[in-house]
């Protein structure tokens, strides 16, 4: 199947009544002009999903199919690789919100993506989760909620994932458990007395198992980014991948997209282990019983398939005495997590004040 790649002047869309840029209005599916108010309706795709056959990009066969040649920003105090349309105004490291240099652009191949989870809250709504979070933090530097006043600090992210699909068959053998009880006697003083009792006892009946399953395994999730710069907490990494459209390059203006730092080839075995612990959990239900072990599960995938797709984040970066701390909100639930920093001198003269009142009390007492 010929696959149609965008170029680079089909990345910009330029609005047809004053010439701005148009940007992606999240939660809708339009582009917007931040200067007119155009809207462009965003044209759905009439192929949807395109799961690309595993083994021949293993194989590096396919390689040059459903790839495309990106500009790409590295940071030298992060080492984050991040790819910035021409149009986006702060040329900050979304993560370390260090200057990036544009002479430091170079070109890059990337497999296609193809899916995409367009933002569903804008900048304006992120950063004001943010600040209302901010705001509700004891002991925070003066110096963090005054950068939490400033919106540009809070920058949307379009984060890089491998998902695997696959036809899932395995054996297995194992031990099925069964609970039972039974009434054991014992001891114990009552009244000075010793006297004989009896209480159950829970124990576990093993019996041999062993079968096969097969199923599908949908959209293993897999990161494709080493996130050295800033780890995305698991309490946000969650999306709705059923909310998943069809890639769209408008989707991406306005926003800074990160490009994948784990290779394909690693992604699947983190995907094989993903598909191992399901493998378990099958067998497990197929067993029954109250408990069970798992003694050997022999497991094959066969027609895999892979995407690489791109899921929003909203990032917000702050330094305090020489330390970096991260922000994150999701783009799509508004779920937020992040490192915060403590205030020294207001712990301190909290400190100060709670010896003050408890030596008031003590002189009042006496």
């Amino acid at each position: 199947m010929q696959e149609t790649i965008p170029q680079e002047s089909e990345l910009k869309k330029p609005c047809i009544n004053c010439g701005a840029e148009l940007l992606y209005a999240p939660g809708t599916t339009e582009l917007k002009c931040e200067y007119c108010s155009y809207t462009q309706e965003i044209t759905p795709s009439e192929n949807g999903f395109e799961e690309l056959e595993l083994k021949p990009y293993l194989d590096e066969l396919g390689s040059q199919s459903h790839s495309e040649e990106i500009t790409m920003l590295h940071c030298k105090n992060c080492r984050a690789h991040q790819h910035i349309e021409e149009h986006y105004k702060s040329l900050h490291c979304v993560y370390c919100s260090m200057p990036l240099i544009v002479e430091d652009m170079y070109k890059e191949d990337w497999i296609f993506p193809g899916a995409v989870l367009p933002f569903q809250i804008d900048q304006k709504k992120a950063h004001a989760i943010f600040k209302k979070w901010v705001s509700g933090l004891w002991f925070a530097p003066n110096n963090l909620k005054k950068a939490a006043i400033d919106p540009q600090n809070t920058k949307g992210l379009y984060l890089p994932f491998w998902t695997f699909d696959a036809q899932l068959f395995a054996t297995y053998t194992g031990q099925r458990g069964d609970y039972y009880y039974v009434s054991v006697p014992y001891t114990t003083t009552v009244n000075g007395k010793t006297v004989t009792r009896t209480r159950q006892e829970r124990r576990t009946r093993w019996s041999p198992a062993s079968g096969t399953i097969n199923g599908f395994v949908d959209d293993t999730l897999i990161k494709a980014s080493k996130q050295r710069s800033g780890v995305i907490p698991s309490k946000i990494a969650r999306w709705d991948l059923k909310k998943l459209q069809p890639f769209d390059s408008s989707y991406l203006a306005g926003f800074v997209t990160e490009k994948y730092t784990i290779p394909l080839k690693e992604g699947h075995l983190e995907s094989n282990k993903e598909a191992r612990k399901i493998a378990d959990r099958w067998a497990r239900r197929d067993i029954g019983g109250d408990t069970q072990r798992i003694t050997s599960i022999t497991m094959n995938l066969s027609n895999e398939t892979f995407k690489h797709i791109l899921l929003p984040v909203y990032v917000s970066a702050y330094r305090f005495k020489g330390k970096r701390y991260n922000f994150f909100v999701n783009g799509q639930s508004g779920a937020l997590s992040g490192q915060r920093p403590y205030s020294f001198w207001k712990i301190f003269f909290l400190v100060i004040f709670i010896i003050a009142i408890l030596s008031i009390i003590v002189l009042l007492l006496q």
